[in-house]
């Protein structure tokens, strides 16, 4: 799967989650900037209070510049390697070892009558909080939060373990991940199968050897009983919790956890937990091919804001085939080949937006111009212009597959390859092959529970009906398992809706504030 990485766009792709564990290069989360992973100061040990600091330089290093009327403070935590209750790593390593979480709270000046702090998790797995914190601080007008929730919450984003500042995992070259998303996205000659099998068993053990018995300790409940940690330290006695994407698994997981402890939880994009690694791949193949057809449609329908129309897809495919034989090049030497064309049509679609940056890219990149092409799959891949990558991938494909237990073969994998094809013609292929990236790791196994929040109180479940990264099934199926989930549907595009539209709004910051859960069925219009 690809589980998932404006300011509007900036929010939207932060958001986003990369698509799965299936294509190494498609992890969850945060493409937009790398994270930066500097020590802010010594954690506070386990259970005591932390020391925040002032931290404005977080937002000017990420924006230019903080939001106005915000204060910006920042925190170190430390937590068990090992909370040793529950899962494959009970008997693992990590007894009386600890993990630094990073936390940065954003507090507005004209907050009055203040609820406590609503900590936030961007999906990925991978994303940074920290920054998502940063983004969601700068108000509606630039695709952040409403003031009417930063006038009555402390904004609290925090880094999960593995996550860019909190204890990094890093453990794939800059090399490899080139090679990785430049790789022809369907690799049907038996000797580039071959090749990308060898590719993500060097990541595989390369990452095995730095960390070994350790890699477990990065599984989704592990991360679920530090955010309990968080709650604990910015002084909450129930939890507000807003997760997208991959942060609504970790919100599900930790209502069954801690039901008790939850005041409310919004769960947008919704990962349906009991799916697995296969079925969780061919949804996300299914997903990204709607939303692609709703791309080719618009792009007929506005031929005059898509210079790839009339049929866009045959336009696309055609870039496509072009780049495996004959790849543009662009700014010193580099090459647009299959792979990145076919991440830049990934990173487009999560968001309605660009959808016409999709079309221009497509067009350049047959002119001879592939810097587009390179955007917004850098965009994606959270690439720097210089090469260098964050440590998104790293810790997307080490969270996602310790959490993963299923594990296809080789046979299984090149059989859905050709399977798919037929299915989804663009998006299957690398979907199904993308699944070698856990298919071969490692570690041991942590998987996270998947049953009902007993005792916690209503959970909204927030999903869009073209979203291609979190299908749009899966949120009543996770509103289902949890047994207290409650839906609101945005019939909208890409991923992720809050906060979008009026209607989505005003019913999650209802939610929110005032603990009012939006009536049975409730649809929100896409505009």
């Amino acid at each position: 799967m690809i589980r998932t990485p404006h300011l509007v766009r900036r929010v939207r792709l932060t958001l986003a989650g990369l698509t799965a564990a299936a294509l190494l290069a498609a992890g969850c989360t945060l493409p937009a900037l790398a994270p930066r992973t500097e020590t802010q100061g010594g954690a506070a040990a386990p259970g005591s209070t932390p020391t925040w600091r002032d931290c404005p330089d977080v937002a000017e290093d990420l924006v230019g510049r903080g939001a106005p009327g915000m204060r910006y403070e920042c925190a170190k935590i430390a937590v068990p390697r090992n909370w040793g209750t529950g899962g494959g790593a009970t008997a693992g390593p990590g007894g009386g070892e600890t993990f630094e979480i990073s936390l940065l709270r954003a507090r507005s000046s004209k907050q009055r009558n203040r609820i406590g702090s609503l900590v936030i998790n961007p999906g990925g797995p991978g994303g940074s909080g920290v920054d998502t914190a940063v983004y969601l601080s700068f108000g509606e007008a630039f695709g952040g939060l409403p003031a009417s929730i930063t006038d009555r919450f402390d904004i609290v984003g925090f880094d999960p373990r593995g996550v860019a500042r909190s204890s990094p995992v890093k453990c794939i070259s800059d090399a490899d991940l080139d090679t990785s998303f430049g790789f022809d996205p369907d690799p049907a000659s038996q000797e580039l199968f071959d090749d990308y099998v060898a590719l993500n068993r060097k990541i595989g053990t390369g990452c095995g050897d730095k960390y070994g018995d350790q890699l477990p300790l990065y599984g989704t409940e592990q991360a679920a009983r530090d955010v309990d940690a968080v709650r604990a330290a910015v002084g909450d006695e129930k939890l507000t919790y807003l997760g997208y994407s991959y942060g609504t698994l970790l919100g599900a997981t930790y209502a069954q956890l801690y039901p008790q402890r939850v005041r409310a939880l919004v769960l947008d994009g919704a990962v349906d937990p009991q799916q697995k690694l296969m079925a969780g791949s061919e949804s996300q193949a299914k997903g990204f091919e709607r939303a692609f057809g709703n791309f080719t449609r618009w792009c007929a329908a506005n031929a005059g804001r898509c210079p790839i129309a009339p049929d866009a897809r045959a336009a696309v495919t055609a870039a496509i085939d072009k780049a495996k034989v004959s790849p543009v090049r662009g700014a010193g030497g580099r090459e647009a080949t299959s792979g990145w064309v076919f991440y830049a049509v990934i990173s487009s679609l999560y968001t309605e937006s660009g959808w016409e940056e999709l079309g221009r890219a497509i067009d350049k990149l047959e002119g001879g111009d592939p810097a587009d092409v390179f955007r917004l799959a850098d965009q994606y891949a959270g690439r720097e212009e210089d090469g260098h990558y964050s440590n998104l991938f790293d810790a997307n494909l080490t969270i996602n597959c310790a959490d993963e237990t299923e594990k296809p073969s080789l046979a299984q994998i090149r059989q859905l390859q050709s399977q798919w094809r037929q299915k989804y013609p663009l998006f299957g292929p690398a979907l199904a092959v993308g699944m070698l990236g856990c298919a071969q790791w490692p570690g041991q196994r942590d998987p996270y529970p998947t049953g009902k929040a007993v005792g916690a109180p209503p959970i909204l479940v927030v999903g869009t009906t073209g979203d291609p990264a979190t299908p749009y099934e899966q949120t009543p199926r996770l509103a289902s398992m949890l047994g207290v989930g409650r839906v609101l549907t945005w019939e909208g595009e890409g991923h992720t809706a809050y906060p979008q539209t009026t209607c989505v709004t005003n019913a999650v910051d209802a939610y929110l504030i005032s603990l009012t859960v939006p009536r049975e069925g409730l649809r929100c219009p896409a505009r």
